[in-house]
């Protein structure tokens, strides 16, 4: 602004009013806004006045005035603000910066904060530049929130698109990791079918020593922050590790990997039924903001999601290899089936030809003489009449009834129906050649 007011905030042509009614606007103006306001005089930046939400901003342990800007908030020197401020100071022109990040405090009040700003030259009756306003809306959560859409969206896509569950919690973890504005380490355990113990799932930031020791840890009351609320269905904040009872089993554990607090919310299906846990670690004693437990809550929904998808689709798969392994066993059985169905057919058409052969044999035997009874009975022997003539290769005959004769085919080696022309050494004579063997004389 040119030609300003030094009493009024707003710019050019405004009237010229004492120095205790400017006071009044000022603090009428911005008093109780959600906007940054402070008054800054001189080279040094001295900060004259400032409203609630200015100090409420850096902090309410540095809520003072009368002190230079630099001397209240040394952080902003390494941060190019200071020197934002000179320049606007020596120039008279304002200075306007959009989603600025400024890193305020240090230690463990250390935050990210985002801000749409304006340093405006404060002027005298004459022009002169004599200080300079501070005009700002803090714009952090409307970018953690855009954040935060962003990786939500790319986290639905992944479970959208089927990838593994161990990549889409993993992904999550970091995701949250990245969005809070104070170091968190992100755990996810996933329930058994049973839903009686915890096993890993994912917890990128965590050392492995712990990831193992509390992989299959039993849901129960007092079991840790993460078994408890499995066992409660609800969350739980732990706020301190080193004095909190659920934490006696721990204790240690969670002393070698440097936690101090853990706040575990329970992954619930649609159904109700368990899931696993969601865990946010911090490195020191914490109680958290309602927008941590919003945070948590949200991922949880956006776990819970993801899980019941990898379970919707593995037992899809496990269906899927059963209705293979059934339909493998389904044709071997067919398979078997035709084999015997082949097998049994090939035996009747064996025993058809069997049938006829012996039928044909009775009749041309039926007048050769012959013993009237069955020879092939056994021990036990037989009354049947004598129909037929079986004979072997070693010259062996007997007449027996056509039941024996046919159990003698079929059991005793190189059996044959023998008759009077084909029987005993003839049978042997008149056998039919085979070739020689390799070295085998020829005999004459």
């Amino acid at each position: 602004m040119t030609a300003a007011s030094d009493q009024h905030p707003f710019g050019a042509g405004s009237a010229v009013a004492g120095p205790a009614t400017a006071e009044e606007d000022l603090r009428g103006l911005f008093g109780q806004s959600i906007a940054v306001f402070a008054s800054l005089a001189g080279p040094a930046h001295v900060v004259e006045m400032a409203n609630p939400a200015f100090f409420a901003t850096i902090g309410e342990h540095r809520a003072r005035t009368g002190v230079p800007l630099v001397e209240l908030m040394p952080e902003l020197v390494g941060q190019g603000f200071i020197d934002l401020l000179d320049r606007v100071y020596r120039s008279g022109e304002p200075y306007t910066g959009r989603d600025v990040r400024v890193v305020l405090d240090t230690g463990p009040l250390e935050r990210e904060a985002f801000f749409d700003f304006t340093y405006e030259p404060r002027r005298d009756g004459a022009g002169n530049v004599v200080g300079i306003w501070v005009i700002g809306v803090e714009t952090t959560q409307v970018k953690h929130a855009q954040h935060l859409m962003a990786e939500h969206r790319a986290l639905l896509e992944q479970i959208a698109r089927q990838a593994p569950l161990t990549e889409v919690l993993d992904g999550m973890a970091r995701c949250i990791e990245d969005l809070a504005p104070q170091e968190v380490l992100v755990s996810v355990l996933l329930a058994d079918a049973d839903g009686e113990h915890l096993r890993h799932g994912a917890a990128p930031s965590l050392p492995d020593f712990y990831n193992e020791a509390i992989d299959g840890i039993a849901t129960g009351e007092g079991v840790g922050s993460c078994g408890t609320a499995a066992h409660r269905r609800e969350p739980v904040v732990v706020t301190d590790i080193a004095t909190d009872p659920f934490w006696d089993d721990f204790r240690d554990l969670a002393d070698r990997a440097g936690l101090a607090a853990c706040w575990s919310t329970p992954i619930l299906a649609r159904d109700g039924s368990l899931l696993g846990t969601f865990a946010m670690y911090h490195r020191t004693p914490r109680a958290p903001q309602e927008s941590d437990l919003a945070l948590a809550r949200v991922f949880a929904g956006t776990a819970a999601l993801a899980i019941e998808r990898h379970h919707s689709e593995q037992a899809r798969r496990d269906a899927e290899t059963r209705a293979e392994a059934a339909h493998a066993e389904l044709v071997k059985a067919m398979r078997a089936e035709q084999k015997l169905r082949a097998e049994a057919e090939q035996r009747a058409a064996a025993a058809a030809e069997l049938a006829d052969r012996m039928r044909a044999a009775e009749a041309a035997q039926a007048t050769v003489p012959h013993p009237e009874q069955c020879r092939l009975g056994g021990a036990d022997g037989c009354t049947a009449p004598a129909e037929l003539k079986v004979a072997d290769a070693w010259g062996d005959a007997a007449w027996g009834c056509h039941a024996h004769a046919e159990e003698a085919l079929l059991n005793v080696r190189s059996a044959f129906i023998a008759n009077e022309e084909l029987g005993g050494l003839a049978a042997y004579i008149n056998r039919r050649p085979r070739a020689r063997q390799a070295g085998q004389p020829r005999t004459g």
